[in-house]
C-alpha cells in the first residue's frame, strides 16, 4: 500500500470516528453514505446488501454470499451490484484499533448516467458475473471518497457537491478491474439486468409461493437459462434466495414483536412450522425460541455493561 493511500485512510478513519462516536451503523448528512464502527469481533449478522460500495479503513470484515466468502480490509473495497441476502462479520477489531468502514449506496440509474456521460466501453450483454466482488483500492477512488466524506464538515456544500463526487466515485469503480460486473446492472437487456427484475420481484413477494415459470417470464428467459443466470449472479437458486429473505425477516419479527414462532412462520410464507424450525436452525444454529432467547440475553448484557 502506498504512503499516499495510507495517509488518506488515516484522514478517513478520523472522519468516521468523529461522526460515529460509538459502535454501530450511522447515517450521515450525505445521502446514501453510512459510517460503521465496531470495537470488537462480533457474531455473524444477517441482512440484505443493497447495491453499494464498501470501504474498510481499519480492521477486516468477511461477507458470506451463500457459501462464497469475500474478505476485505484497508487494501481493498467490496461492491454489491444488486440486492443480496448476506452474512457479514467483523473479523478484526479491538477497543484500541476499532473496525472503521463506510458504505455508499447507489442505484442502477446512477450507473447508467455515468456510462452515458463517459467513454467507458460497455461489455457484451451476456457477460453475466457474480454480483459481488472485492477489488484493490486505488488512490484515485480513495481521493474521491475522502472529498465526499469531507462534505460533512461543510454541510452547505452537500446538496451541490455530493452528487458530483458520488458520480466520480462510481466512475472510478467502473474503470476498475471488475467494473464490467457493475455496468451490467444498468444495461437494458443484459442477463444481469433481467435477473435484477427477478430479484426485485422475489424481495417484494418473499412471503408468497411462486412458480419458476413465472420468474422465467419476468426475466424473458427459459427456465434453464433463468436458473443458470440467477445462480451466476447471486450464488444461489431463486428458492434459496427466497428462503434467506424469509428466515431473516422471521428473525427480525421474533426479536421485535411478542409473538411465537408458529405465527411468524405463517407470516413469512411457511406452510409448515416444523419445516420453518428446521430451516431456521440450519441457518442460525439454534431453533427460533432458543436463538431469540440468546440474542435478547446478549442485548441485555450490552445495556447493563
Amino acid at each position: 500500500m502506498s504512503e499516499q493511500i495510507f495517509q488518506q485512510q488515516k484522514e478517513l478513519a478520523k472522519l468516521i470516528e468523529h461522526y460515529s462516536g460509538q459502535n454501530g451503523v450511522h447515517t450521515t448528512a450525505v445521502p446514501s453514505l453510512f459510517f460503521m464502527r465496531q470495537s470488537n469481533v462480533n457474531r455473524p449478522k444477517y441482512g440484505v446488501y443493497k447495491p453499494s460500495l464498501c470501504i474498510v479503513v481499519q480492521g477486516e470484515k468477511e461477507i458470506l454470499l451463500a457459501q462464497e466468502g469475500f474478505r476485505y480490509g484497508p487494501a481493498d473495497y467490496l461492491v454489491a451490484s444488486v440486492d443480496l441476502p448476506v452474512t457479514g462479520q467483523v473479523i478484526k477489531a479491538s477497543s484500541d484499533v476499532p473496525y472503521l468502514a463506510l458504505k455508499l449506496e447507489f442505484t442502477p440509474s446512477q450507473i447508467l448516467e455515468v456510462l452515458r456521460d463517459s467513454d467507458i466501453r460497455v461489455g457484451p450483454k451476456e457477460n453475466t458475473k457474480r454480483a459481488m466482488y472485492v477489488s484493490r483500492i486505488e488512490l484515485s477512488l480513495l481521493d474521491a471518497v475522502i472529498r465526499l466524506a469531507r462534505l460533512l464538515e461543510n454541510p452547505k456544500d452537500i446538496q451541490v457537491l455530493a452528487p458530483l463526487f458520488t458520480k466520480e466515485i462510481l466512475y472510478r469503480v467502473l474503470q476498475g478491474q471488475h467494473g464490467g460486473t457493475l455496468e451490467q446492472i444498468a444495461i437494458e437487456g443484459s442477463s444481469t439486468y433481467r435477473i435484477r427484475d427477478v430479484i426485485e420481484h422475489i424481495i417484494n413477494n418473499y412471503d408468497k409461493s411462486f412458480r419458476i415459470e413465472e420468474l422465467a417470464e419476468i426475466a424473458n428467459m427459459s427456465v434453464s437459462s433463468l436458473h443458470r443466470y440467477f445462480k451466476e449472479v447471486t450464488a444461489m437458486s431463486p428458492i434459496q434466495f427466497q428462503k434467506q429473505l424469509r428466515l431473516q425477516e422471521a428473525r427480525r419479527l421474533l426479536l421485535s414483536e411478542s409473538t411465537d414462532a408458529t405465527d411468524v412462520a405463517f407470516q413469512v410464507g411457511y406452510e409448515s412450522p416444523s419445516q420453518f424450525s428446521r430451516e431456521y436452525s440450519r441457518m442460525f444454529g439454534l431453533p427460533p425460541r432458543e436463538d431469540i432467547k440468546r440474542l435478547r440475553a446478549k442485548n441485555d448484557q450490552k445495556i447493563n455493561a
